[in-house]
């Protein structure tokens, strides 16, 4: 999860009292409005509940706050939130999940009633189910997965997702919506950017379908994908791969999936077109995101195009920036500009490579799930003796390989002073492995 509080704001209440009211974003996108006061007695909750596995609650101010106490602040409460939502027996909590409901519910003013909620499968067509407002993502997927016929055991290999389809006809994956969110109000939320929730499945490594090929809902959902895949290019045959996929293709499921393991960037998340820094500056890329592998089809400014690989393996940390110096001013999602930097093993040095996409956050998300993955696969050998059950399942009661996954993959937010390297005024969500687990 990426908390990030870019905007802050002075309000002043009906008894005329000032407050500020900090803007949480989650994955790039406003998720609430909440003031110190509402954090500071849902840190009471927690600590009750927990102890002292609850990081530090920043401190008080007894004086009227300036200007750079406001920024102090934002940034203690970007961190705080942040490493609550590290801890697995934290963020998978009752305590944990009810505030956050609340909160998202009470920002965009939506009363908890009932609602009917459309999910779009990867071929187009849609499940309509019957929900309340206040439903989580993993309420939601549960009554999905009975609709679809697939046992619940098996929902952990997919997710929600909110996707766009533009008005040139471009199809892009915007955020994966996490467990503890509202499907119906992020929707909402976002309803005049042509935007819908979809169910996609939510592993990096392709392989990990072997896992699935024994329940026939949970063939047909993935199979689709590949259908869809292939039709909007993000998976590549070749003409003579192609010539066998359509040979299966509708008969054999099964079989099609096999072939589709040797297919180029099958299971791959591919990203809007955006702008990389390598090999050169400014370059236009396509980037792809699965298989332990971020793999970019880069376009130069010679008009030369060349195909480059960084396999997750060889990243030591990465970090998310918001670019636009005053995001307090500007305020809308639409407006923002991100980036995404890892620093990465170029054999015996280390560099910084950087991906300018407003995708940034879910291309971090899509990094951490790599690496969750291969830090559980390390031989990568036999996947049905390695995993018994679906990962995100396995999170909710994590085992001693889990927890060590979760102090690796630490993720913290900061903003840059104007003394370091990234320059003054950006906002920072950063991740960081720590290189001996690699």
């Amino acid at each position: 999860m990426h908390f990030s509080i870019p905007i802050t704001e002075k309000v002043v209440d009906s008894l005329g009292s000032r407050y500020v009211l900090y803007s949480v974003y989650l994955e790039g996108f406003l998720f609430c409005k909440v003031r110190y006061s509402q954090l500071h007695r849902w840190d009471v909750q927690l600590r009750r509940a927990f102890g002292g596995s609850v990081p530090l609650f920043p401190p008080k101010f007894y004086l009227a706050m300036t200007k750079p106490m406001v920024a102090e602040r934002r940034l203690q409460l970007e961190h705080y939130l942040q490493n609550v939502g590290v801890h697995p027996h934290i963020s998978n909590s009752e305590v944990f999940g009810r505030f956050l409901k609340k909160l998202q519910l009470e920002t965009f003013r939506i009363p908890s009633e009932k609602a009917v909620l459309n999910i779009f499968l990867p071929d187009g067509r849609t499940i309509t189910i019957d929900v309340e407002t206040s439903n989580t993502a993993e309420r939601v997927l549960e009554v999905l997965s009975y609709k679809l016929e697939i046992p619940r055991q098996l929902m952990g290999y997919f997710s929600l997702f909110i996707v766009q389809d533009s008005i040139n006809g471009n199809f892009s994956v915007l955020k994966r919506i996490v467990d503890f969110e509202l499907p119906y109000v992020t929707l909402w939320n976002m309803k005049a950017e042509r935007c819908r929730i979809g169910i996609r499945k939510w592993y990096m490594n392709p392989s990990l379908d072997k896992m699935l090929m024994n329940c026939t809902a949970a063939v047909n959902l993935i199979y689709i994908q590949a259908l869809q895949e292939i039709e909007r290019n993000w998976s590549q045959p070749t003409q003579a791969q192609m010539q066998k996929l359509e040979l299966e293709k509708g008969s054999n499921k099964i079989k099609f999936l096999e072939l589709m393991q040797g297919v180029k960037h099958y299971g791959y998340l591919q990203l809007s077109p955006c702008t990389c820094d390598y090999p050169e500056p400014n370059c236009t890329a396509t980037v792809y995101m699965g298989n332990g592998e971020v793999s970019c089809r880069v376009t130069l400014l010679s008009n030369k195009v060349e195909e480059v690989c960084f396999n997750v393996n060889r990243m030591r940390c990465w970090q998310v920036t918001f670019l636009i110096p005053n995001l307090e001013e500007q305020g809308h999602r639409q407006e923002q500009k991100l980036e995404l930097k890892f620093e990465y093993s170029d054999l015996d040095s280390w560099r910084w490579i950087t991906i300018y996409t407003d995708q940034a956050f879910l291309l971090s998300s899509c990094l951490q799930k790599s690496f969750s993955e291969e830090l559980m696969l390390p031989a990568k050998g036999d996947l049905e003796m390695q995993i018994e059950v679906p990962l995100e399942d396995k999170m909710k009661k994590p085992s001693k390989q889990q927890r060590k996954t979760s102090e690796n993959l630490q993720v913290t937010t900061r903003i840059t002073s104007e003394n370091q390297i990234l320059g003054k005024g950006k906002y920072e969500v950063f991740a960081q492995i720590r290189e001996e687990d690699l």
